[in-house]
Formats: C-alpha cells, sequence, structure tokens
C-alpha cells in the first residue's frame, strides 16, 4: 500500500504491462471471444483475396451459376470456354429444356446415343449436359487435329458424315451451323493440350 502510494505512476505503468501482456496471450493463443470477434473480419478479407472472377473477354449466358458451369467444363477438358459458349448459344440459346425436332436435348442438344456415349444420365440436367458436351466436342477436336471447322460438322452431322465427304457435308444445316459458329468464336483451330497447358495458352484464371 505504501508502495502504491508512494509510486502511484509505477503501479500503474506495471498493471498496464500486465493487460497487455495477458492480451497478447489471448489473442495469440486462445480461441477467446476477442478472436472471434475479429475472425470474420479476417475471414472475408482472405476471402475477398480469393474470389473467382471469369476472364472478361468469355462471353456470358446472363446467368452466373452456368457461366460457371461452362467456364469449369472448359476448364476441365481442355476446351475454350470461348467455343462453348459459341456452340451452346447456336444448339440451344442456353435453353436447358431445349429440344430439337431430331430428339437432340438440353443446353449441347445431345442425342441419346452421345449422351449415353460420354455417360450423362441426364440430358436435361445442365452440368451433365455440358459436361458430356464438352467431352465429346474436345474428341472430335483431338480426331480432326485442331481444325474447328471439321469438329463442328462432325459435331452437328456426325464424324461419320465428316469422312465420308472429306470434308464439312454438303447440308445446309451443318453449313449454316459452322460457319455462324466459327464467326462467333474468330477462330478455326484449337489445340489439343492438357487441363495445365490449355489454362495458360487460353488465358483462364487460376
Amino acid at each position: 500500500m505504501l508502495f502504491a502510494r508512494l509510486f502511484p505512476r509505477l503501479q500503474f505503468f506495471r498493471n498496464f504491462s500486465a493487460a497487455l501482456f495477458v492480451l497478447f496471450i489471448l489473442t495469440n493463443f486462445a480461441d477467446s471471444s476477442f478472436t472471434r470477434v475479429f475472425a470474420p473480419v479476417a475471414a472475408k478479407t482472405v476471402e475477398a483475396a480469393e474470389e473467382f472472377v471469369i476472364p472478361s473477354d468469355i462471353p456470358t449466358s446472363g446467368d452466373a451459376d452456368l457461366d460457371l458451369i461452362i467456364y469449369r467444363a472448359g476448364e476441365r477438358h481442355a476446351v475454350d470456354p470461348r467455343l462453348l459458349h459459341a456452340v451452346i448459344w447456336q444448339e440451344s440459346k442456353y435453353k436447358p429444356a431445349a429440344v430439337s425436332h431430331a430428339g437432340a436435348q438440353g443446353l449441347m442438344q445431345l442425342m441419346p446415343a452421345t449422351a449415353k456415349r460420354f455417360k450423362c444420365e441426364d440430358r436435361n440436367d445442365p452440368e451433365a449436359n455440358v459436361d458430356a458436351g464438352t467431352r465429346y466436342l474436345r474428341w472430335l477436336i483431338k480426331r480432326f487435329d485442331g481444325n474447328v471447322t471439321l469438329a463442328l460438322a462432325g459435331y452437328n452431322a456426325g464424324e461419320g458424315n465428316v469422312d465420308k465427304h472429306d470434308g464439312v457435308p454438303p447440308f445446309d444445316e451443318t453449313q449454316a451451323y459452322v460457319r455462324i459458329i466459327t464467326g462467333r468464336y474468330g477462330k478455326n483451330y484449337h489445340p489439343t493440350l492438357t487441363p495445365e497447358d490449355a489454362r495458360q495458352y487460353f488465358r483462364l484464371a487460376k
């Protein structure tokens, strides 16, 4: 007591230092209410820094969820999402329930045999449909050595017809189909790459 009365400032300094030490322990080593208060702030900061953004030059369907499905399918199977958007726009205008007079269904207009071949159990499911259609398109791109025109002709008319006619089949629908999509995509060559190399080549986000 006498010490405290004689040296009040020293006593205050000792108490303040002790308080700082306790606060340091609580904030760095304990799951305290104090740390829980600041944890959401830190988490939001990290989340904002890691927020995924699709490159701005990739087209949009107007539906963020569908855009992500298309982007992820392209990324997963090393197919340029820009080409996928061009194909889906021509095939279905981004309508998941689209059905053609020939019986093709979904965003990428899969025929029953194609859906079965590329393991799509529900053609009306956007994710399953886009995944199977992307895998088929990649298969065609590889088969025709990166020639986008022939790959698209095969997607529309079947690869057998491309072989039979040694090029784009003389069908009005197929010729218009190829012309419109290549015009929208702007390229006639698509390399066959690994997913890792495709991210760099097509300038996709990490």
